[in-house]
């Protein structure tokens, strides 16, 4: 074994984290719904949406079968909700073809929708002790680190020389522990900001310790300014409490979640709740911001209160009124879900 995996496994053995839920079975549906989960998400937040996931459909075949609300409303406040999608669509193809389980052969694996390379090393390597690379971003932190390798690490050629790093470094012998080894490093002590080099077993070698480099690699992603877009979100509530949600379209953010109907200005907002519904007034309720990867959204939200719903709305699959109860097992975008719970 090479002396970087042997000072990473003997860390791990110490301190490594050995009790999270999906590690309890660590079964190949687990391993795979957690790091769909932890793609640009933390552990901390992940567990309690593991947890009640893994609950409510705990098999492969459940997830196949579900309905897509109940797989959004699982998800919603994990953002990027086209994983979800991805997740259930590998499932079903899963049961169709597979015989209801993740493949064990890399092509067939990392040919499911939302399964990439890192992804589906990641699957053989921790459910099935395969010897297969990853590289998320914890890793790619630690090896250009380590290995004092400049340029964002997103570039091909970066992303490129980190694959083969990645490989070349990755044991024949307990795979499963080294890549949960190599990822706690990134996550615990190997972080962004001030990393704890003094605890490190990998620091006697680090050359962003010996060259003062920790604060600048990995180099940073080129910088661009991201537009701002305005939109008004309508609240529409009813006499007994209930909000009118929309469907949104299977193109753009949030597609195919339930949501707040929308327009671009106020002028817009007044025509199209009155085309919902018999309305009298509006109050203009606290606006706020929602960054997404490409651009933040300005949002400012209307309140209709005492709305009385137009019939047309019962013949259109695409609008329904919910009370609270409804909206739980709906999924909803999570400020959305937050501008309702605080009315």
């Amino acid at each position: 074994m090479n002396p970087f995996a042997s000072a990473l496994l003997a860390w791990f053995d110490d301190h490594g984290r050995k009790d999270l839920p999906w590690q309890h079975p660590r079964d190949a549906y687990r391993v795979w719904l957690s790091e769909v989960m932890l793609q640009q998400t933390q552990v901390v937040t992940v567990i309690p949406y593991f947890q009640r996931f893994v609950a409510s459909l705990p098999t492969l075949r459940d997830l196949a079968d579900a309905d897509e609300d109940t797989v959004l409303a699982l998800w919603s406040g994990l953002g990027y909700y086209r994983r979800a999608r991805f997740l259930q669509r590998a499932a079903q193809i899963c049961v169709a073809q597979h015989d209801g389980e993740l493949p064990r052969d890399f092509d067939a694996l990392a040919a499911l929708p939302g399964i990439g390379r890192s992804t589906a090393g990641a699957i053989l390597a921790q459910a099935y002790g395969l010897r297969f690379p990853i590289l998320d971003g914890n890793v790619k932190r630690v090896l250009t680190r380590h290995l004092g390798i400049h340029g964002h690490p997103g570039q091909s050629v970066v992303e490129k020389l980190l694959w083969q790093h990645a490989d070349a470094l990755t044991p024949t012998d307990r795979v499963a522990d080294y890549t949960q080894a190599i990822m706690d490093l990134g996550a615990t002590l190997c972080v962004r900001s001030r990393p704890q080099c003094e605890a490190c077993p990998l620091a006697a070698d680090c050359v962003a310790k010996r060259d003062n480099l920790t604060a600048q690699l990995p180099s940073a992603k080129p910088s661009k300014t991201i537009p701002t877009r305005d939109t008004v979100m309508l609240i529409l509530r009813d006499s007994q409490g209930r909000v009118l949600l929309e469907r949104r379209g299977p193109q753009g953010v949030w597609s195919g979640l339930w949501s707040l109907p929308e327009a671009s200005d106020h002028d817009g907002a007044w025509r199209t709740a009155q085309s919902l519904a018999s309305i009298d007034d509006a109050q203009a309720l606290p606006s706020f911001v929602h960054v997404f990867s490409h651009y933040r959204l300005q949002v400012e939200p209307l309140l209709f209160d005492e709305a009385t719903a137009h019939p047309r709305i019962a013949d259109n699959p695409s609008l329904r009124w919910c009370g609270v109860d409804e909206r739980a097992a709906l999924g909803l975008p999570a400020p959305v879900r937050s501008l309702l719970q605080d009315l």
